[in-house]
């Protein structure tokens, strides 16, 4: 793929806030349980420890308070695989790490998420705090539009990266994830069209291009529009079917170079946990986009990642590219399979 570049330090740097996650443990509800599970996650940062763990080098972009939930963070960064070259510490009065609580559903109660990130310590990150070198030093640069919607601050420095990132070179991958609880469609789809024309691969749902972005027409034309109006080079949509809380079907439909591509869904996933299973799928599209693989290899490890991503507690993928790779050679079997792997 021509349009990105063949080396430089880092595969992937992703942009992003890293929030403490708390979740009510065994089914329970916030308002029921007593302890929480500690653990943290963020969409960006998920996408680069995912495809870091399949084996690509990646760093994320990010600001942390310099108290020992910080350092707890930082911890889980370079655990994750991903570089900390680029967080930045908070040592003002107002430090904060951002939280999300979390509730897992089941049939008819619906997961539940609840944020507490207002003025969180990633709000206040400034582009002078970021070293000019880092420019030059990635091969394609990712971001959501979560960093676009937490803080009228952040959204300048992140969209004044993107254009520095794509002026110096780098390829561009942008998920669209909206989040209606922080802020309205009108307000994000003035925001995000504007990002369009920068965007080199393009992650958005069916759900998200219909509703938040007025899209109209059959699925393929939506797709093919982001790519005729725009120029995105690679448009990915995730094609997602929720049985219940605990079973979904999973796939993807990628459109490039003029052509569609689809296999066959990932059917009844047993779902433990499906938060970061949308960033697990970026993730493995990119790890096969970078790693120099078709676009049909990159699809079928986003799928697998992230229907492996359903059966792991937690927002990381913790995948390694020969799990992955196990599970797409068992989608594509057919006759007898294994059980156990051992």
């Amino acid at each position: 793929m021509d349009f990105i570049k063949q080396t430089a330090d880092f595969d992937l740097i992703s942009f992003g806030e890293v929030m403490l996650r708390l979740s009510a443990p065994d089914k329970e509800k916030i308002s029921q349980c007593e302890i929480f599970e500690k653990n943290c996650g963020g969409s960006e940062f998920n996408v680069a420890s995912g495809a870091a763990n399949l084996g690509i080098r990646a760093a994320i972009v990010t600001k942390l308070p310099k108290n020992k939930m910080g350092h707890f963070v930082a911890r889980r960064i370079r655990y994750g695989n991903v570089s900390d070259d680029y967080v930045v510490w908070d040592y003002s009065d107002a430090k904060r790490l951002g939280i999300y609580y979390y509730e897992s559903g089941v049939y008819p109660r619906k997961s539940a998420v609840v944020y507490d990130r207002a003025g969180s310590s990633v709000c206040s990150l400034k582009l002078s705090e970021i070293p000019d070198e880092i420019y030059e030093r990635t091969r394609v640069f990712h971001i959501s539009s979560i960093s676009l919607a937490l803080d009228p601050n952040l959204r300048e420095t992140a969209l004044e990266m993107i254009k520095q990132m794509k002026k110096s070179g780098a390829a561009i991958s942008f998920d669209v994830n909206y989040r209606a609880t922080l802020w309205s469609e009108e307000e994000a789809r003035e925001v995000i069209e504007k990002i369009f024309p920068l965007v080199d691969i393009l992650f958005v749902s069916e759900e998200t291009s219909r509703r938040m972005l007025g899209r109209t027409g059959t699925l393929d034309e939506i797709m093919k529009g982001y790519a005729d109006t725009y120029g995105c080079k690679i448009v990915a949509t995730t094609r997602r079917e929720v049985v219940s809380p605990i079973k979904h079907n999973f796939g993807s439909r990628i459109y490039y170079d003029g052509k569609f591509y689809e296999e066959k869904h990932y059917r009844d996933i047993e779902v433990i946990d499906r938060v970061g299973s949308g960033d697990a799928y970026v993730a493995g599209v990119l790890y096969g986009i970078l790693s120099g693989g078709t676009i049909e290899e990159a699809m079928s490890y986003g799928n697998a990642l992230s229907a492996i991503k359903n059966t792991v507690v937690g927002d990381m993928s913790v995948s390694s590219i020969d799990e992955v790779q196990s599970v797409i050679k068992s989608h594509h079997a057919t006759g007898h399979q294994d059980e156990m792997v051992r």
